[in-house]
């Protein structure tokens, strides 16, 4: 088998394998609104079709959207996406018992005083989550291959913080290379770069 064929090959098992990815991640997005507090008969951007998922993060409180391209075929270098929301407590919390990361510097406010932060803050992870949360407005369904990720600046509890993803590179094969940056009030907190795929969405998601 040639390398091109084996290249094709790979690529065709992991679209088949993102297809059920995909069902998985709007399922757990359910799960997680229901956690959220949105009643579960609540408009929200799993029920929805695509063309109409940005207008519905809108209608959740402290969600945020804001993009540059609205169908896969126009992307190009320079299209922006951003997602805005304010991390809460209770985000903090739910990302702890999700995740495993019962770290006291996130839960707890006496012990974190005690550290060079002098108060709690928020984990890393669920801040550069944004990241995930900005490139889930990309038209189409988006396909992490590769993300870089610095960390220069805490983000505490009930900070606003916006991720913006740009695109820098259009690698062809539906494949583009973006900057990923979260800032909070205008300072960088995260700084760095993703390649995605952006496949076209399944016929039953249309």
């Amino acid at each position: 088998m040639s390398s091109e064929s084996h290249r094709s090959a790979l690529l065709d098992t992991w679209t088949e394998t993102s297809s059920h990815v995909f069902d998985s991640v709007v399922a757990a997005n359910r799960a997680a609104f229901a956690a959220m507090g949105v009643e579960p008969g609540a408009r929200d951007a799993t029920q929805v079709a695509p063309t109409e998922r940005i207008e519905a993060a809108a209608d959740l409180p402290e969600w945020h959207a804001e993009l540059t391209a609205e169908d896969p075929d126009d992307l190009a270098v320079g299209d922006r996406f951003e997602f805005t929301k304010t991390i809460t407590d209770g985000d903090v919390r739910r990302f702890a018992a999700a995740s495993g990361d019962t770290n006291p510097l996130h839960l707890d406010e006496e012990f974190a005083r005690t550290t060079r932060f002098k108060g709690r803050i928020a984990h890393g992870t669920l801040v550069g989550g944004l990241i995930s949360a900005a490139l889930a407005r990309v038209p189409g369904m988006v396909i992490y291959l590769s993300q870089d990720l610095e960390f220069h600046n805490p983000v505490r509890i009930d900070d606003r913080v916006t991720a913006t993803c740009e695109i820098v590179e259009d690698l062809g094969n539906k494949q583009y290379r973006l900057t990923t940056r979260v800032r909070d009030d205008g300072e960088v907190v995260i700084d760095g770069e993703a390649v995605i795929m952006v496949d076209d969405l399944p016929d039953d998601a249309e």
